[in-house]
């Protein structure tokens, strides 16, 4: 399905502008979009990535998703997630115990629970009578564990299973892979429209070093096309440098600059086998809750917005081949030695600045913000679930 153009919303203009003056242009606000404008926590019913399942151990571990407080904590094998509150007099679990296996004990007056269904078990400082066990739980959180990572799903009701929040490649195929995990300042909306974002790269990225060599357009003309869970940006017109009356040449073009990108993967050289089968109409590719692809012929960059509070996001960001033996230990050697900084440090770190800088709205948005505009109509027709300001809970 293809999706119509958009050049953004007619300006606003304040009425009051003194006789004489130019009136000034206001900006627009989001009323177009009233459910990605509430969503400032997120999206509820997703699973979410959280952290790599490594750095998870036997001590409680505190993380924050969409607003609500969770200790994690690994019995053998299986992680497990705790709302991270002692509904005794609301201590965190996460400065707890592991007195007994498969239970946690709060640090103030040794309340314990089961890990697995958040029950009561035991009362440590009112003896194995305490009538208050088997009353009371703290919520409990799905957990799973796929890609190396730890998954954890907020939402209510009947859970779906994790693989229909993941891409279908990452299931079906062997690939190796690298990949970071750290929370930046900002909102995870702006992360998500920085990420699909038609116009910066251009710009802001063509003095990153992963870039050194690689020339970039100077502008394109875009549409947007629906392909599954996919909102993809496909590339109409590709401008290598533009002429600007009065003031000069823009262009991205520098001698040593030896490696146009491709405007689609399957467009480029030596195109890796199961990234050409995906046949992907453009390089850069959105989903909800908030997850980006970029693909390139032989790789591909995945990154999860992951919704921490209001002002931070957890950046989950992957690096994908499809390849097996010497080409993928060769790969991960090349990763751990330069592209882990290059690409999911240096590069993505500007990203990073952009959307902690970022001040909107009002906005006043031009022709390549299709992009933005696109993808927030693709959150307001899947009609989610917003996630609020979670509430302490009940002792249940």
């Amino acid at each position: 399905m293809t999706i119509e153009r958009e050049a953004g919303q007619p300006p606003v203009w304040q009425n009051d502008t003194p006789e004489g003056q130019a009136p000034v242009m206001e900006g627009q606000d989001w009323s177009a979009w009233p459910q990605y404008e509430s969503a400032t926590l997120g999206l509820r019913d997703y699973w979410y990535p959280v952290d790599w399942a490594d750095r998870f151990t036997r001590k409680p571990r505190p993380v924050k998703i969409l607003g609500e407080d969770i200790v994690l904590v690994r019995e053998g094998d299986e992680i497990y997630a705790l709302h991270d509150r002692c509904p005794h007099r609301g201590v965190p679990l996460s400065h707890g115990r592991r007195q007994f296996p498969d239970t946690v004990s709060c640090a103030y007056h040794g309340w314990t629970f089961e890990l697995k269904t958040g029950n009561l078990c035991a009362v440590l400082t009112d003896g194995p009578d305490s009538p208050i066990c088997g009353k009371l739980k703290v919520r409990t959180y799905p957990v799973q564990q796929r890609l190396g990572l730890v998954w954890v799903y907020v939402g209510a009701g009947p859970v779906p299973p994790v693989e229909r929040d993941i891409p279908a490649e990452l299931l079906d195929n062997d690939f190796v892979m690298g990949g970071r995990s750290d929370v930046r300042n900002g909102n995870w909306r702006f992360a998500a429209e920085n990420g699909f974002d038609e116009g910066h790269a251009k710009y802001l990225h063509n003095t990153a070093l992963w870039r050194l060599f690689k020339v970039m357009p100077a502008w394109n003309k875009t549409r947007l096309q629906q392909e599954g869970p996919w909102l993809v940006r496909v590339q109409e017109e590709l401008h290598w440098e533009a002429e600007f009356p009065g003031l000069g040449t823009w262009t991205n073009k520098r001698w040593w600059k030896r490696m146009p990108l491709p405007d689609r993967p399957g467009k480029g050289k030596r195109v890796n086998p199961v990234i050409d089968s995906l046949k992907i109409p453009g390089f850069v590719s959105i989903r909800l809750p908030g997850l980006l692809r970029v693909a390139y012929p032989q790789f591909i960059h995945y990154e999860w917005y992951v919704p921490v509070d209001e002002d931070h996001v957890r950046y989950v960001q992957i690096m994908v081949r499809f390849e097996k033996g010497l080409t993928a230990a060769a790969f991960k050697a090349k990763y751990l030695a330069g592209i882990r900084w290059l690409f999911h440090g240096q590069f993505t770190g500007q990203d990073a600045w952009m959307v902690d800088v970022t001040d909107a709205p009002p906005e006043r948005l031009y022709r390549p913000d299709l992009s933005i505009t696109g993808w927030r109509r693709l959150v307001e027709r899947s009609k989610p679930v917003v996630q609020t300001r979670p509430q302490r809970t009940k002792a249940e």
